[in-house]
């Protein structure tokens, strides 16, 4: 017997770490399913040639600088600025307001450059300047259209009287501040730059890695706001970043005609799925994501009744947990099972002290007697992991829950309870709970980590989202609900 309790213990404990390291389930994926290649984009390189050719005496091979111009383009859904670099400097998306230089740093967000034989960038002139369209051209025989089309896209489509090699460069400035924390213009977290080739990819603001891939999209990463470059088709890329915070994009091959559109917008899951192009894909849900859209859609149904997203997680909770319900049920039955054999494992316990061997065999020949389990209490704290991180996936990640109201002093279900009440209730729970049930536990050092279970996991919750202490206060107390009923008709 003292090796089932020890295995019990084991997975108390096993839960208990899955749970602590949460972070690690909730980092974002770094995976990159792309063919690594030795070009390298060296971000320098592009000032080193210019200067070069102008000591050398090549002026005339260097594209004279023009005065920076700015443009306004606007629809219904967005404005934009943008420079003869036919870079977004600034912009509004109308429907929330939200400024563009608010969230991503202003000026140096995504730049373009189009690049001749001897990698020297390339400023443009606007003509036929209109409402939501412009014309550009260069003197090195380049000429195109930018317009504003009514989805909110800025669409951008250049030509060449000869080849041209293009590369884009994301850029997000990193500023430490008091808490260590990598922070945006406006306060704004920029966590790092994501791209979609077969499936949704990241990589970190000071990473430096390097590669290739046939991209969809690449966008510059944030909790709520997604700006991104689309490009007509797949399009096979070099990429690197590098730890000033730069995310670099250049073509294999040299062009004459280029087409894609760039996009800033709130990431809201069904604008973005909207929108096309797989955009709702830089929503991350990590690894639970097949779970948290139906948790995503069961609130938003649930909100479309009773317009608050507090009394969602209450119901879809409960939906939750009936659904679950039988698969707990045989859970909650070894469990009873365990409680009414305990005075013969005691009994065992004693008559082979001495006999480790035996004493196993005869426990292994009594659980199976009674059909009990010694690791059946441990299935529904399991079978409760995966919906957990995907409702905190949910509600860190979806934009629809910011600043959604519960009741009383809970403003805001995807921050922190500001006066920790929802915790300490959670707590609370949990130690009824182990009132209410007899324990199957005799052993003294199990008992003791059962003990300090409830404050362990109330200060582990202190600071997670409102909208998921919510959702674990009361799941327990429903499956305390079911555990009772369970144990009176068993």
């Amino acid at each position: 017997m003292a090796q089932d309790q020890k295995r019990a213990l084991l997975a108390v404990v096993l839960s208990g770490l899955i749970l602590f390291g949460w972070q690690y389930f909730f980092a974002p994926p770094q995976t990159y399913d792309v063919k690594q290649t030795d070009s390298t984009i060296n971000e320098n390189k592009d000032s080193k040639n210019i200067s070069s050719n102008v000591r050398n005496g090549s002026e005339e091979k260097v594209v004279k600088a023009v005065a920076v111009e700015e443009i306004i383009l606007e629809n219904e859904l967005n404005s934009y600025v943008i420079n003869s670099q036919l870079t977004v400097v600034s912009g509004v998306y109308k429907e929330t307001g939200s400024k563009f230089d608010e969230i991503f740093t202003a000026k140096n967000n995504s730049v373009l450059f189009l690049l001749d034989s001897e990698y020297k960038s390339v400023d443009f002139r606007f003509t036929n300047v209109a409402k939501d369209r412009a014309e550009f051209t260069s003197g090195v025989g380049l000429s195109g259209i930018v317009f504003v089309n009514d989805k909110g896209f800025v669409e951008y489509s250049i030509s060449s009287s000869k080849p041209f090699g293009y590369k884009f460069r994301f850029k997000e400035s990193i500023d430490d501040d008091s808490t260590g924390s990598l922070m945006a213009m406006g306060g704004a977290v920029t966590k790092q730059f994501g791209y979609y080739s077969d499936e949704f990819n990241t990589l970190g603001l000071e990473s430096d890695e390097k590669g290739e891939a046939s991209l969809k999209y690449a966008n510059v990463e944030n909790d709520y706001h997604l700006f991104a470059n689309v490009f007509k088709d797949k399009k096979l890329l070099v990429y690197k970043t590098n730890e000033a915070g730069s995310f670099v994009l250049r073509g294999p091959e040299k062009t004459l005609s280029l087409d894609y559109k760039q996009i800033f917008v709130r990431k809201e899951y069904d604008h973005l799925g909207a929108l096309g192009h797989n955009l709702q894909q830089s929503i991350d849900f990590g690894i639970w994501a097949v779970i948290a859209v139906p948790i995503l859609r069961g609130l938003q149904f649930f909100y479309s009744i009773f317009p608050n997203y507090g009394i969602s997680i209450i119901l879809l909770t409960i939906i939750i947990r009936m659904l679950t319900f039988p698969l707990q049920y045989k859970s909650f039955k070894s469990m009873k099972k365990m409680q009414e054999i305990q005075p013969d494992l005691t009994k065992l316990r004693e008559k082979y002290k001495d006999n480790p061997q035996k004493m196993q065999q005869e426990t292994m020949a009594l659980f199976k007697r009674a059909g009990a389990n010694p690791l059946g209490g441990c299935l529904p704290m399991l079978l409760q992991m995966p919906v957990f991180f995907a409702f905190y996936r949910v509600l860190y990640s979806s934009v629809e829950l910011v600043d959604a109201p519960f009741y009383f002093w809970i403003y805001d279900l995807s921050e922190k309870d500001p006066y920790y009440v929802l915790p300490i209730l959670m707590g609370l729970a949990m130690v009824l709970n182990q009132k209410l049930m007899p324990s199957t536990v005799s052993d003294p050092m199990q008992k003791k980590v059962m003990l300090f279970m409830p404050l362990i996991f109330a200060i582990f919750m202190k600071d997670f989202p409102a909208g998921l202490t919510l959702y674990i206060v009361v799941s327990t107390i429903m499956g305390m609900a079911q555990q009772l009923y369970v144990y009176k008709r068993a």
